[in-house]
Parts: C-alpha cells; structure tokens; sequence
C-alpha cells in the first residue's frame, strides 16, 4: 500500500468544537502517521500559529473561530486551506470559500472521508480540485442546498474563472 501524501506534512487544525478536532486527528494520524498534526480551539490562537509557522495544510471551521478571517491569513501565506463547517453549510459559503481561494469545502458530516480530501487538494491545482471535489459531493450539496442549482450552477462558474485565468 503506498504512502499517503499528507506524510511528512505539516497540519494545522482550527475548531472550536474539541471533538471534532479529535476526530481530524484522530483520521489524519491513522492514516498519515508521519505528519505532523497542530489543533487550535480559538481564532487567537490559530492566527497566532499561522503567522509563525509554515503549514502545508490548514482546515478551518467556519464558524466559532472566524474561519474567514483565518482563511484571508492563511492564503495570503500561500497555504493550502480546507474550510470544515457545519453550521455554514449553504451555498454562500461555499462559494466565499471559493472566492477566497481555499481549495476545499467540506461539511463536517463527511470527517471519516477528509483524508482523501486532503490528498486530492494537495495533488491537484485550485480551478481542477474544486471540480473534483464537485464530482465527489455535488450531489450531497444540491440536496443540502435546495433549491441551490448545486453542480450545474457551480461548474459554470468554475468554467468561467478558467476562461478569466487561462488555465
């Protein structure tokens, strides 16, 4: 069985909620041993540790720990962001996290598959691994989202920014 990619990574973790960081942990290590694994419970705390530290992965809650915020920290160092929620789980999220260039978007009913996120959104570039993350939970959003024009809605507007971008 082949490594995952997250080994060797560096994680950082931001949740107000202590068990759902425990279960990222405990998904992540279980699968990544070999990475290193940082939590924060407050919005203080991770900005603290985003600006002192380099991450190669940064999932944020939306809610609780002002995860856009962190999130506008966080890319403005380049890093790779995940948003986590769900409380925010509605499509004006979904499309502020796109906006502001986090790579993933995922809801918090899906922890026991954030590994494969993860994997996928540091394998693939921005514009590509949304529309694999589209394929993955277009569904799951459409159904959460109604009446949210879920994929169809989404995947032109990810058109567009190719189109914008050139890529």
């Amino acid at each position: 069985m082949a490594g995952s990619i997250l080994n060797g990574k560096k994680i950082l973790a931001v949740d107000d909620e202590p068990d759902v960081l425990e279960v990222l942990q405990e998904e992540i290590l279980g699968a990544c041993p070999d990475c290193t694994f940082d939590k924060a419970t407050t919005y203080e705390e991770a900005d603290r540790m985003l600006k002192a530290q380099a991450y190669d992965v940064v999932i944020l809650d939306i809610m609780g720990v002002r995860g856009f915020d962190l999130l506008d920290t966080a890319v403005g160092k380049n890093l790779k962001v995940a948003m986590l929620t769900a409380h925010a789980l509605n499509p004006e999220a979904l499309k502020r996290s796109f906006d502001m260039m986090a790579r993933a978007y995922l809801p918090k009913e899906k922890l026991g598959e954030v590994v494969p996120f993860l994997e996928n959104m540091l394998k693939t570039e921005y514009l590509p691994g949304w529309r694999n993350l589209l394929g993955e939970l277009g569904g799951f959003f459409t159904e959460k989202f109604s009446p949210f024009q879920g994929t169809s809605d989404f995947t032109h507007r990810l058109d567009m920014q190719k189109k914008v971008k050139g890529s």
